[in-house]
Order: structure tokens, then C-alpha cells, then sequence
């Protein structure tokens, strides 16, 4: 599993900026938000979805103080069906447990099968901010640094309106 230790090396090697913010163990985003108040960046919340035959897996990406239409999102992506993906899916795609979902689980994903989506709603932000494989930090990037991040371990990245 990639632990928050090999996200900052990877963002090292890569020559991304980013800050870091220590907290205790933050279990929903409210919690989080609260740890990381006037800091600037747009809080996220990261979802982890599939289909109903668990083949085709989604990450989607938007402002943690909206809700996702599932029916609309599932139109987007052209399925009968999308649903939370269980924690055991969870496990296996990202090796990540509920509730630390972020873009830097995709270290985790060998099958490189799960899509990346944002909301553009979030994409006129600078920063962006997210657990990185531990819910005791909270990691604030650019959005262009996460999109290079992304791009370099092979996930192309989809903007889409939510």
C-alpha cells in the first residue's frame, strides 16, 4: 500500500509544490474542515463508485459541500446502475479504508481501471485539498500539480459539470 510517505515522495520526484496539515483523525468532512479552517483551497470530497457488476470502477472528485445526482452521474457515464463502491472493493482498488478516498489511492490501483472525474465547478480553484492515504494530514496542491500527478501514473482526467 502507498502510505503517505511514498504520496509526498512521488509529489517530490515530480517537483510538485504542496502543503501539509497535521490532525488528528479526521472521520467525516465536516470534522476535516474543521482542522484546516483559513487555509486557502477548495475542500473535496472524493467518491469511490462502480457499476452494478463491479467491472467498471469511477473516482469523482467536487466540493464537499455538495451532494452527486447518482442518476445524472450514471447518464455521464453511460451505466444502468452507480453505486458507493463497498469498502471490500474499496480495499481492493486502492487499498484505502472509507473515509481517506483521494486522488493519491490511484498509487494503489495496479489495474490502472478506475476513471477520474471532477466537477468543473471546483476547477476555477487554485488549490485543492485531500487526506493523502492517511486521515490524520490533509494535503493542499494546485489543481494543476494534482492534474500532473494524475497524468503521470496514468489517469487521464475528465472535467465534467455535476
Amino acid at each position: 500500500m502507498c502510505s503517505y510517505e511514498e504520496v509526498e515522495k512521488k509529489l517530490r520526484d515530480l517537483n510538485i509544490n504542496f502543503e501539509i496539515v497535521e490532525h488528528e483523525p479526521a472521520l467525516t468532512t465536516e470534522q476535516a474542515d474543521k482542522f484546516i479552517e483559513g487555509i486557502e483551497g477548495v475542500r473535496t470530497k472524493t467518491m469511490f463508485l462502480t457499476n452494478k457488476k463491479k467491472k467498471n470502477f469511477y473516482l469523482v472528485i467536487m466540493d464537499d459541500t455538495k451532494r452527486l445526482d447518482m442518476d445524472y452521474f450514471k447518464n455521464i457515464v453511460e451505466e444502468k446502475q452507480v453505486k458507493m463502491a463497498s469498502k471490500d472493493t474499496l480495499y481492493e482498488k486502492m487499498m484505502l479504508p472509507p473515509g481517506v478516498v483521494s486522488p493519491f489511492g490511484l498509487l494503489n490501483n495496479s489495474d490502472k481501471d478506475i476513471k477520474v472525474y471532477f466537477d468543473i465547478e471546483i476547477m476555477s480553484e487554485k488549490r485543492m485539498s485531500f487526506h493523502p492515504n492517511t486521515n490524520e494530514k490533509t494535503i493542499f496542491i494546485s489543481k494543476e500539480d494534482l492534474i500532473i500527478f494524475l497524468n503521470n501514473i496514468g489517469y487521464q482526467v475528465n472535467i465534467i459539470q455535476l
